[in-house]
């Protein structure tokens, strides 16, 4: 059964103007990046407000607003590039080989 994916935001550091009305609401939009480290309270991604292009591409860096955790099970899984690697390696050797199987 999944687990839900806990965020926190402080509303405070909203920038208001970025706000916007669509159909059925009131809307912020916001992008979550993987942190190098688990924050003090297990949190594993950081949220930033999002920023226009033009804005991005002038320096400016959008205000960190909140923090959220990935349960365990649903984190995506690092070993799986290595063992595809020693996979794509070991077929290559067989390859030589011309093992039957």
């Amino acid at each position: 059964m999944p687990r839900p994916i806990k965020i926190k935001i402080d509303v405070s550091k909203i920038d208001k103007a970025a706000l916007y009305k669509g159909a059925k609401g009131t809307y912020l939009d916001c992008v979550a990046w993987p942190s190098k480290t688990a924050g003090q309270y297990g949190d594993t991604h950081y949220i930033v407000q999002e920023l226009s292009r033009e804005k991005r591409d002038a320096g400016e860096k959008g205000a960190i607003i909140g923090n959220m955790t990935v349960p365990d099970d649903e984190q995506p899984r690092q070993e799986a590039r290595p063992v595809q690697r020693q996979a794509q390696a070991f077929s290559a050797v067989g390859d030589e080989d011309d093992i039957p199987f």
